[in-house]
């Protein structure tokens, strides 16, 4: 379970490298952006992210380090907790990932007041209520993420 009471920063913008208990994914998740500014928890989301398949997983501080970050590549999934030091409003990284790129991202917002999000923002993802445990985010994103070709070809032969 991830700890979301200690807020160690992370100093600066940093890929996570591979997990020594990482499990063998199905498909891969694609890029993973974590923009979290809590140094423990944005190690755990990413060492999860990337036992879950997502290749390569950066890690953000800030909206500014995010910006940066958004300006080399999309991802494809952007996990962003929405209050961050340098700025309240982590939302706009989400509307902004989402005009960079050929297709939007899969967006999880997470905060300890989800009621402090806009509908508007809130509308361009899914929000996450901290504190939470990683399996809860990577569910999330198992149910969320496109299918692939092959899964949407078995949908479409089931008739469902």
């Amino acid at each position: 379970m991830a700890n979301h009471g200690n807020r160690s920063r992370v100093p600066s913008t940093q890929q996570v490298g591979k997990s020594a208990r990482k499990r063998k994914a199905l498909r891969t998740l694609g890029p993973a952006l974590v923009v979290e500014d809590d140094g423990l928890v944005a190690m755990d989301i990413a060492e999860a992210l990337q036992e879950a398949g997502a290749e390569p997983v950066v890690i953000c501080a800030s909206v500014a380090e995010a910006m940066v970050q958004l300006e080399i590549a999309v991802p494809s999934l952007l996990v962003l907790d929405v209050h961050l030091a340098d700025r309240d409003d982590g939302w706009a990284l989400a509307e902004l990932a989402i005009q960079l790129g050929e297709s939007p991202p899969l967006i999880v917002f997470t905060t300890a007041t989800p009621s402090s999000i806009p509908a508007s923002a809130a509308d361009l993802g899914h929000v996450l209520a901290k504190p939470f445990q990683t399996e809860a985010l990577i569910a999330l994103i198992e149910k969320e993420r496109p299918a692939g070709l092959f899964g949407r070809i078995r949908h479409a032969l089931s008739g469902q």
